[in-house]
């Protein structure tokens, strides 16, 4: 992957253009005074997520929703 430092006054002036290279797969980093700022890079696609990869990891108790006891609060 191809990586570009572009100081940010000259990114503002040229955003067209870098969202181009960015969705060609060039890196950009935006710096200031040579410092970098900032990293553009494209948004990937949303992967789906499967249902049920964590059944059994959390338990909620028969009481969960049962007011505190006094004590608690003491």
């Amino acid at each position: 992957m191809l990586t570009r430092m572009i100081d940010l006054g000259d990114a503002q002036a040229d955003l067209r253009e870098l969202i181009s290279l960015v969705l060609e797969g060039t890196e950009i980093i935006l710096t200031e005074d040579s410092t970098p700022l900032a990293r553009l890079v494209p948004i990937s696609a949303k992967t789906s997520r499967q249902v049920g990869l964590d059944a059994g990891a959390i338990q909620i108790s028969d009481d969960f929703d049962e007011p505190l006891p006094d004590e608690f609060w003491t």
